[in-house]
């Protein structure tokens, strides 16, 4: 039997959508007022689902608390606070999307979570809009 086991947390991130390869009229005309030169920011919720087998010991499909630090370590240590396209190593040369920053979040976590565990993770970079990645 696989049971979900979901935290929910939060960080605040400025970032840039733009391609330095495309002039800016194609720029603004492809990302619009994401594209501003001095950058704008979110408050990103973040939502991480982790399914597995129930341990019949523990009771638990992983320990909340240890899920509760990974999230820290890996994502609000990481990003929270930072501007995305300066800060942030993985995104030197890749666009901060929303889909591109879940990517980003899923595979870091995925390297710190154990290996039977299933990954979803959701983004809401806004109340109405939101991207998922499950590795698929």
């Amino acid at each position: 039997m696989k049971v979900t086991v979901s935290r929910k947390a939060h960080f605040n991130a400025a970032h840039r959508l733009y391609r330095p390869d495309w002039s800016s009229e194609q720029n603004d005309a492809v990302f619009g007022k994401c594209n501003n030169p001095n950058f704008h920011g979110h408050n990103y919720d973040l939502i991480v689902s982790v399914t597995g087998e129930i341990d019949p010991v523990t009771g638990y499909v992983m320990d909340v608390k240890i899920l509760k630090d990974f999230i820290k370590s890996e994502v609000e240590d990481a990003f929270d606070h930072k501007n995305l396209n300066l800060d942030v190593p993985e995104f030197k040369n890749l666009n901060p999307t929303a889909e591109n920053i879940v990517v980003v979040i899923y595979n870091k976590l995925k390297a710190v979570l154990d290996q039977h565990l299933e990954l979803e993770v959701t983004l809401y970079e806004t109340p109405r809009n939101f991207v998922s990645y499950d590795g698929k």
